[in-house]
């Protein structure tokens, strides 16, 4: 299994080359590439989806402030993406990493309470979205163990943030509900796009952060930190 991931990134980047960064920044995409497709031998299956089981907004405060909650979201087209740039402290076992994904789409079953537009906006149905354009920064943290004569990184802290250029979003299928309230609902979601996902972010920065981190546990446990990184020349 070690020889398979190592022959994966593509040989090693040595720790003392001033492009470090750039041998690096290729060798994560060719692992990429790999995992896409599924590594059993890393516990990690085929999918072009992120699930996440729950999220929530809240718009104006008191007994009728706008809330809303999305469960069961599936964000399909994630395989896409593609690592743009890699910096790195080799020293202190720091990386940062921004990430590319030209289109995600998202469902999700939807469920509100509360006033908005004046009207009274309760009841459930379907929640679809269309991102385009999204970008990725990923800080990542390593400490150096040994184990069984070769030394391994064990993940510390991992931070991320993202943003998206261009928002489409809507629900369908209202309960409780007719064709103006929906027609008005998804004209206010689509107005104020940009800020509604600013309201999921906290959310989905904690449980994207968590299914990374996982990720990346998988990926540095089973990977000897020699097979990528070369100390001396």
């Amino acid at each position: 299994m070690w020889r398979v991931i190592k022959d994966v990134f593509g040989g090693h980047c040595s720790k003392q080359d001033e492009n470090v960064d750039a041998c690096l920044l290729k060798s994560f995409n060719n692992l990429l590439d790999y995992l896409k497709s599924g590594a059993p031998e890393l516990d990690i299956e085929q999918s072009d989806s992120i699930i996440i089981d729950e999220l929530s907004i809240a718009l104006g405060g008191g007994p009728d402030g706008y809330r809303a909650t999305f469960k069961d979201i599936n964000a399909s087209g994630v395989n896409d993406v593609t690592i743009t740039n890699v910096r790195s402290d080799l020293d202190t076992y720091q990386f940062q990493v921004t990430l590319s994904i030209p289109h995600i789409s998202t469902t999700a079953r939807y469920r509100s309470s509360g006033i908005l537009l004046l009207v009274r906006a309760s009841g459930g149905g379907d929640y679809w979205g269309e991102y385009d354009n999204v970008k990725a920064k990923v800080y990542f943290r390593g400490e150096p163990y040994e184990r069984k004569g070769k030394t391994y990184l064990k993940l510390k802290q991992l931070k991320l943030d993202f943003s998206v250029k261009d928002i489409k979003m809507g629900v369908e299928n209202l309960q409780n509900s007719n064709s103006v309230l929906q027609a008005a609902l998804n004209l206010f979601i689509n107005t104020n796009a940009q800020e509604l996902l600013k309201e999921m972010k906290p959310q989905l920065k904690k449980d994207l952060a968590e299914k990374m981190s996982r990720f990346l546990d998988r990926i540095l446990e089973r990977t000897p930190y020699e097979d990528l990184i070369e100390e001396e020349i």
